[in-house]
C-alpha cells in the first residue's frame, strides 16, 4: 500500500507537466486560425481546429492545475520519459482531428500526417493544390511546434527539477545555461528570431509572404512541408535555395553550436566535431550527386551544381525539402543520399537521423583503438571530443551506448524497409523511404501517397514516432507506463487482486 501511494503522488506530478504540455499542444493546434485574418473565406472550416484544441487545451489546464504538486517535484528519467511519451500520443492523436475534419483524410492518414507534421518529417499524403490555407499553415506550425520541442516550450514556462528529465526524455542533453529553464527560454528566442529572419529573407528572395512563413518554419525545424507540390524546386531560384540552405543548415544544429556561432566563438564552432563531421560529409556526397547523375541529367553546370549541393544538404539536415524528383538518379547518389539521411543532424538539433555527434564518437573510439594496438605495452589512450567550449574525454560506456543505440537503429531501419518491400516495392525504393521516415527527412521516391496500403503507411507512422523520441524513450516510458499501471488500478479498486495471474 506504501509502494502504491507513492505512485498516486508520482503520477500525480506526472499527469500535471503532462498536462501542461497538452494544453501548449492545444494552443498550437488553435494557432493557424490567425490566418482567418487574411483568409476570411475559410471560416467556416474553424471548428476543425476548435474541438481538438480547446478540447486537448482546456483538458491539460485541468489536470496541469488540479493535479500540480505543492512543491515542484523532482522527476527521474523514467517518470520524463512517461510525461514526454504520454503528451506527444496526445498531441499526434489530437492533432490528426483537422486533417479528418478538413483535409478529408481518413484516421490512418490523418494520423500518418499529424505524425509526420509533429516529429518534423514532412512526409505528406495531402494534396497542397487542393487544401486550405489553414491546413498548409497548421502542418507548418506543428512541425515549428515538434522541432523546438514541446519539452523545451514547457520549460520555458515552467521553473523546477522537473526540467533535466524531460530534455534528456527528448533527447536534448546540451544546455545554453546551468539554470534549465533560462536555457529553454534562450531556444526559444534563437528559434523564434531565426525563423522571422528566414521569413523575411525567403520574402525578399521572391517568395510570397504566406509561402515564406510556411517554408521558414519548416526549414529551421528540419519539417520539409510545403506549399507546392514541387517544393522548392517550383521557385527554380538559386536565391531562394540559397536562403533555404541556409536556413536548413541552422536547423540541422545544435542550438548550443548556433549559440556559440551567433555570439561570435568560431574557434569553439570550427572545432566542433559535428561541424567537422558536416563540413567533410556534404562537400563529398555533393561530389557523388554531381558526378553520379546531376552532370549528365540537367542542362546546365549551375543546375547540376545547385542540384548536388541542396539535395545533400536536405538529406543530411533531414529537412525533407527537394528541387528535383529522383527517379532517374542513379545509384551512386541513391546511396550517398541514403547515407546521409541514416546519419541525420546535429545532437541537441531539430534534425533527425542517427544524430553526427554518435558517429563522430565511433569514429574517435576506432581512431583511439588503432592508436592503442600500435602504441607501447601499457601506454593509454582516451578517445576525446570537442562539443561547445569544453573538451569531453568519452569512457568506453558511452562508447556501448552509442553503438548500441546505431545498431538497434540501424536493425529497425532494416524491419522497416523489408515490410515495405513485403508489399511488393523495389528494395532501393524500400531503403530509400523508411530512411526518410525512420530519419525524420520528409524525402519520397514515390511510395508515400494517399492511396499507399495502409500497412506501409502505419509502418512509417511507428517509424517516425520512434525517429524523433529515439526509441529507448519510447521503450522506458511505454514499459514504466504499463509497469505501474496495474498496481495503481488494483489500489483504486479497478483491477480485483483476487483475480491476479501469477
Amino acid at each position: 500500500m506504501r509502494y502504491q501511494s507513492y505512485l498516486r503522488r508520482r503520477y500525480k506530478a506526472i499527469l500535471s507537466y503532462t498536462g501542461l504540455i497538452c494544453m501548449i499542444a492545444g494552443l498550437a493546434i488553435l494557432s493557424p486560425l490567425i490566418a482567418l485574418l487574411a483568409y476570411p473565406e475559410e471560416t467556416s472550416l474553424a471548428w476543425g481546429f476548435l474541438l481538438p484544441g480547446l478540447g486537448l487545451g482546456l483538458v491539460g489546464l485541468g489536470f496541469w492545475r488540479l493535479l500540480a504538486p505543492q512543491a515542484a517535484a523532482t522527476l527521474n528519467l523514467q517518470e520524463g520519459s512517461v510525461i514526454v511519451v504520454l503528451a506527444w500520443f496526445l498531441a499526434i492523436l489530437l492533432g490528426a482531428v483537422p486533417f479528418m475534419a478538413i483535409a478529408g483524410l481518413n484516421f490512418t492518414q490523418a494520423m500518418f500526417e499529424s505524425t509526420s507534421g509533429w516529429t518534423t518529417t514532412g512526409l505528406s499524403v495531402v494534396d497542397v493544390t487542393q487544401t486550405s490555407h489553414l491546413i498548409l499553415l497548421y502542418r507548418s506550425i506543428i512541425e515549428l511546434f515538434g522541432g523546438a520541442g514541446l519539452a523545451i516550450i514547457t520549460l520555458s514556462a515552467i521553473a523546477g527539477p522537473v526540467g533535466a528529465s524531460l530534455t534528456s526524455a527528448e533527447g536534448r542533453t546540451e544546455q545554453l545555461a546551468p539554470n534549465v529553464r533560462r536555457s529553454a527560454k534562450l531556444v526559444l528566442i534563437i528559434y523564434s528570431g531565426l525563423c522571422a529572419a528566414g521569413t523575411v529573407a525567403l520574402w525578399v528572395s521572391g517568395m510570397g509572404w504566406f509561402d515564406a512563413i510556411n517554408h521558414s518554419f519548416a526549414a529551421l525545424s528540419t519539417g520539409g512541408f510545403s506549399t507546392r507540390t514541387d517544393s522548392i524546386g517550383y521557385w527554380d531560384s538559386p536565391l531562394v535555395e540559397a536562403v533555404t540552405i541556409v536556413l536548413m543548415l541552422f536547423g540541422g544544429l545544435n542550438f548550443v553550436t548556433i549559440y556559440l556561432l551567433l555570439t561570435g566563438q568560431i574557434k569553439s564552432v570550427v572545432r566542433n566535431g559535428q561541424v567537422r563531421l558536416q563540413a567533410l560529409v556534404i562537400p563529398l556526397a555533393a561530389i557523388a550527386i554531381f558526378f553520379g547523375s546531376a552532370l549528365t541529367l540537367y542542362p546546365t553546370l549551375n543546375k547540376a551544381i545547385r542540384v548536388s549541393i541542396f539535395e545533400s544538404v536536405t538529406a543530411l539536415t533531414t529537412t525533407g525539402f527537394s528541387t528535383v524528383g529522383y527517379s532517374d538518379w542513379s545509384s551512386l547518389p541513391w546511396l550517398a543520399m541514403l547515407v546521409l539521411m541514416l546519419i541525420g543532424g546535429g545532437a541537441g538539433s531539430t534534425a533527425g537521423g542517427i544524430k553526427q555527434l554518435r558517429i563522430y564518437i565511433l569514429y574517435r573510439a576506432l581512431v583511439t583503438d588503432a592508436k592503442q594496438k600500435i602504441l607501447p605495452q601499457g601506454a593509454i589512450s582516451e578517445t576525446e571530443i570537442w562539443q561547445g567550449e569544453q573538451r569531453r574525454f568519452v569512457s568506453n560506456d558511452q562508447v556501448r551506448q552509442v553503438a548500441l543505440f546505431t545498431f538497434l537503429y540501424l536493425l529497425i531501419f532494416i524491419l522497416g524497409s523489408a515490410i515495405i518491400a513485403g508489399y511488393g516495392y523495389p528494395l532501393q525504393d524500400s531503403l530509400f523511404e523508411y530512411a526518410s521516415s525512420l530519419s525524420t527527412v520528409g524525402l519520397s521516391v514515390g511510395i508515400t501517397s494517399a492511396d499507399a496500403p495502409v500497412g506501409v503507411l502505419w509502418t512509417q507512422t511507428i517509424g517516425m514516432f520512434l525517429g524523433r523520441l529515439e526509441f529507448f524513450t519510447v521503450f522506458v516510458g511505454g514499459v514504466c507506463l504499463l509497469r505501474d499501471l496495474r498496481p495503481m488500478l488494483v489500489s483504486s479498486g479497478a483491477v480485483d487482486p483476487a483475480k491476479k495471474t501469477s
